[in-house]
């Protein structure tokens, strides 16, 4: 399963209602922002989510509309005495970007609690077990920026009925054929494929910051339980939208149709436009599409 709190919801300009970008990601004990605009600090905590556990930093690109909430929070942790060590993802000119950034605040290799870089490239960069992380390589403008996939694997499980008709105890041989290895009882050798039922359980999160385009993305996007994706613009202003490097909310429903997602959430919403035209002009392409708002948590 994955938790999603969204802490940030805004374009470039942030308004009364909705913060500058980011994302909390939960799964399986684990959290991590995906970007950290100016006033994530703050958000994490009227969210009611807070800073424990918090060890991870996950940016899709060095806009600061997505990264000036880092010192801030690391500023914060410092005071909380936090022990944890932040890793923070970035293609390696975003994580330039931000080194340079704490350097003009502590220091050139200095920062308030202990920090470590990890440059990403196109695959996958985490296996926490219970899930792994991929990311892919996204254009907006002249940004080395990256989209995540966020995947837990599906499961088999044993059937009880199956187990009971071939006799199989409670207790280790049950263990043993879970894991996948065949058992001996009385003589027989049971395997595996006799009493395990279909896979099922696995769930695939797809997060996109800013993009100009879907072109060549959707290979990394199918059959998505979720995908949270910008749509800054509407339809009606599509050549603004080229111009800044933004989509439009037609084109990422477009782009959810044709890559069989199973839901979709816009996000990084614009001050020009109400959240019922941004919504409307999705749903008729889309119609499983909802709109972001801060504080909204959502689970797959």
């Amino acid at each position: 399963m994955f938790a999603l709190t969204f802490l940030g919801t805004s374009a470039s300009v942030p308004s009364a209602e909705r913060n500058h970008p980011a994302l909390l990601v939960e799964a399986a004990g684990q959290r991590m922002l995906v970007d950290c605009g100016e006033g994530t600090q703050r958000q994490l905590l009227r969210s009611g989510a807070g800073f424990r556990r918090l060890d991870r930093i996950l940016l899709t690109h060095a806009h600061l509309d997505h990264v000036l909430g880092i010192p801030g929070l690391f500023s914060t942790l410092r005071l909380r005495q936090s022990a944890e060590v932040m890793t923070v993802h970035g293609g390696p000119v975003t994580l330039e970007i931000v080194i340079q950034m704490l350097a003009g605040i502590w220091g050139a290799g200095r920062a308030p609690l202990p920090v470590g870089f990890a440059a990403l490239a196109a695959g996958q960069f985490l296996d926490a077990s219970d899930f792994t992380i991929a990311c892919f390589p996204v254009r907006h403008r002249d940004t080395d920026s990256f989209g995540f996939v966020f995947q837990s694997p599906s499961r088999r499980h044993l059937r009880p009925d199956r187990l009971a008709a071939l006799g199989v105890p409670d207790g280790p041989m049950r263990g043993e054929l879970a894991a996948g290895r065949p058992v001996v009882i009385d003589g027989r050798t049971i395997d595996p494929e006799e009493v395990l039922g279909p896979p099922s359980g696995g769930k695939k999160l797809v997060v996109i910051g800013d993009t100009e385009t879907t072109d060549g993305l959707s290979g990394y996007v199918a059959d998505a339980d979720l995908l949270v994706i910008e749509a800054t613009f509407l339809d009606r202003d599509a050549a603004t939208a080229r111009d800044y490097g933004h989509l439009t909310a037609a084109e990422a429903a477009a782009f959810a149709a044709a890559s069989n997602v199973r839901r979709l959430v816009l996000t990084h919403m614009s001050g020009r436009y109400e959240d019922d035209e941004i919504l409307a002009e999705a749903a008729r392409i889309f119609p499983n599409t909802g709109i972001a708002a801060d504080f909204d948590h959502i689970e797959i």
